[in-house]
């Protein structure tokens, strides 16, 4: 596995079109999100990487759950009795997600 997790096009195209011809109805083909928001979770204290979590609505739509990882591989989590403040972690969703918010034509969306 690359610790710089870069792949090639042609690889993303090959593993993205492979999803899209087994996808169920619920997954999401692509999300997307602001980069104001990805950069207040980076900008997180102590935040080394992004952990990437499937989770699943009332309605059974499964969406992407970005959290914040530390160095030592641990959630950064806001504190669950406080109120959110501009200080404390974040935790995205509500992403642009296609269908039905998609993105103009690329070779990752399209056969």
């Amino acid at each position: 596995m690359s610790t710089n997790h870069e792949i090639s096009l042609q690889t993303a195209v090959d593993m993205t079109s492979r999803y899209r011809a087994s996808r169920l109805a619920n997954f999401p083909i692509s999300e997307t999100f602001g980069l104001d928001a990805i950069n207040k979770l980076i900008s997180t204290t102590g935040c080394a990487s992004l952990r990437i979590y499937y989770g699943m609505k009332a309605d059974n739509q499964v969406d992407a759950i970005l959290v914040a990882v530390n160095a030592a591989g641990e959630d950064i989590l806001p504190t669950p009795a406080l109120s959110a403040t501009d200080d404390e972690p974040v935790i995205l969703e509500d992403s642009f997600r296609c269908p039905d918010d998609c993105p103009s034509i690329s070779p990752l969306n399209t056969d």
